[in-house]
């Protein structure tokens, strides 16, 4: 699935082709991905100017000179396409602009979706209601951490994935980010010092940003809306590494938790 980083790097190749254009066709090639399209999707972006793009969590936000604003997900599979040649069987969503570019939300699993919300109501948007700070945000710090794990008994790695706790944070980011911080990834949150919540906040930022900086990471089929191919995989300190050698020089490690692959090193995270 594609995570904060990919979605914040898709939001980025898709600014500098709607920022401050006018949307002349909007095309639902079906009538839903995950849940159904809203029934008024053209008639509302149809003609709009795209004012702003930003990201919230996984989620890509698109915002219109209307007052709207289009809340997309990937997903598990799904990509913008940025002028493609010719649409295929999987391109369900088509926007072109006044300028002649044309973009294409392809989800070949249709795990995403697209919401059109108000932009003055975001915040009571049902998936960001009770949302979390977003990682790199100045809010998201040692002391808002210690504060929202102060007596939690479930294991650091499950808190982490949860957007109540944190908006957008995955699986792949937070086993690179705990290895980072050497913290093992079953250790009781509550019971983590303030000292080691500071590396790990440190680490958490670190990996996102050098992971955007890659253009996120290449799963399956997520590329970037240009169609060029994430490679912040080729710097995974332990994610898919079961059995080669850690940073430190210990061996990574695989266990399952909750049905997800956590990779974590056998010395450096120990306990």
């Amino acid at each position: 699935m594609p995570e904060l980083p990919e979605v914040e790097t898709t939001v980025r190749g898709l600014e500098t082709v709607l920022l401050g254009h006018r949307l002349v066709q909007v095309e639902a090639r079906r009538a839903d991905l995950r849940r159904a399209f809203p029934p008024d999707l053209r008639q509302r972006l149809t003609g709009a100017t795209v004012t702003a793009l930003g990201r919230r969590a996984k989620y890509g936000l698109i915002d219109t000179d209307r007052g709207d604003t289009l809340v997309f997900h990937l997903g598990m599979s799904g990509r913008w396409r940025i002028d493609p040649e010719s649409l295929g069987a999987h391109d369900h969503f088509v926007l072109e602009t006044e300028a002649g570019r044309r973009l294409a939300l392809n989800d070949p699993r249709r795990f995403g979706s697209l919401d059109l919300i108000a932009t003055d109501a975001l915040a009571q948007f049902e998936p960001f209601v009770k949302m979390g700070p977003e990682p790199l945000g100045a809010t998201f710090d040692a002391d808002y951490l210690l504060a929202a794990l102060e007596g939690r008994s479930a294991p650091i790695k499950a808190m982490l994935l949860d957007q109540r706790i944190v908006a957008g944070l995955g699986n792949i980011y937070v086993c690179e980010a705990l290895n980072m911080a050497r913290i093992a990834p079953g250790r009781a949150a509550g019971r983590i010092s303030r000292l080691r919540l500071e590396r790990l906040v440190e680490a958490i930022k670190t990996v996102l940003l050098a992971a955007i900086e890659a253009g996120g990471s290449t799963l399956r089929d997520y590329a970037r809306p240009s169609g060029e191919l994430g490679y912040f995989s080729k710097q995974w300190r332990v994610y898919g590494r079961e059995g080669e050698t850690c940073p430190c020089g210990g061996t990574v490690g695989r266990r399952v938790d909750s049905g997800r692959s956590t990779f974590f090193c056998l010395r450096c995270q120990r306990g």
